[in-house]
């Protein structure tokens, strides 16, 4: 990106979870000349971002919040869709227009911006709180390069950044990597519990499942060889591993629940969109 687009000011229309990751984010990265949040009930952690002047705090969108080279949706969907005035007043800028709301399409955005609005639809995932996320981006039919560099500058602050061709994938997108870290959590609560059901104590059990999961993550991002090869390391024959294995990759296990779950997850992307 050239420096003028990584010297332009930004604005936030909410500023839930996700929307503090990108702030701190962007602060991080210092790349930004002002930092505009709209959010008309703030943490006290942005509150006091406002204090230090790290960021322009608003409690609603007015008119007088001064242009900006892009404008990142970070609402619910069912929040984005009854913001109809809004979105109209936001399609009169002259901004990229970002939205990370999951199942809300870039017709559906563009139907209540405006035609010749400029969208990037994204999916971020929670990891980026801490700089480890993915955003997966897909742009809408005509934008410019220059707008999409501006886009991939505004999520990288959350981790890396993939950009999808087929919009009709952002559900299955959304099912896998944005809705994936609960999974992750679920799998530490259950790892816990049969730690539990094994007779080690509550502490133990948690700082096991924890740090294991964990570990492995660690692992799985700094060697590159796939999934299925770092398995087979751990995986001695006869051993203890390959007994949980057997349960775990049996007919109908592990593999056979997470394609339901992410089948769920996708029909309901789907229905968000509707």
């Amino acid at each position: 990106m050239t420096d003028k687009q990584t010297n332009e000011a930004v604005l936030l229309i909410g500023a839930g979870r996700m929307g503090g990751a990108l702030i701190k984010g962007w602060i991080g990265t210092g790349k930004f000349s002002a930092i505009h949040v709209v959010e008309p009930s703030p943490a006290p952690e942005i509150q006091l971002l406002a204090r230090d002047k790290a960021i322009h705090l608003h409690g609603a969108f007015a008119s007088d919040i001064p242009d900006v080279a892009a404008i990142v949706l970070a609402l619910k969907p069912q929040v984005l869709k009854a913001e109809s005035g809004l979105l109209a007043a936001l399609g009169k800028r002259d901004a990229l227009v970002l939205s990370i709301a999951a199942g809300v399409t870039t017709a559906a955005l563009a139907a209540g911006l405006g035609s010749k609005a400029r969208l990037v639809r994204a999916m971020p995932n929670t990891p980026g709180a801490i700089g480890k996320g993915i955003t997966v981006l897909y742009a809408a039919a005509g934008l410019a390069a220059a707008d999409r560099a501006r886009a991939e500058n505004l999520m990288a602050a959350l981790g890396q950044t993939l950009w999808l061709t087929d919009e009709k994938l952002m559900d299955a997108v959304t099912a896998v990597s944005g809705s994936g870290p609960a999974y992750i959590f679920l799998l530490v609560e259950a790892l816990a519990a049969a730690a539990r059901a094994q007779g080690l104590d509550e502490a133990t059990a948690e700082k096991l499942a924890r740090a294991t999961v964990a570990g492995a993550g660690a692992l799985l991002d700094a060697d590159s060889r796939a999934a299925s090869l770092l398995r087979k390391d751990v995986t001695s024959p006869g051993g203890t591993t390959e007994a949980a294995l057997n349960v775990l990759m049996a007919p109908g296990g592990l593999e056979a629940l997470m394609k339901r779950a992410i089948d769920a997850a996708t029909k309901r992307g789907k229905e968000l969109g509707k």
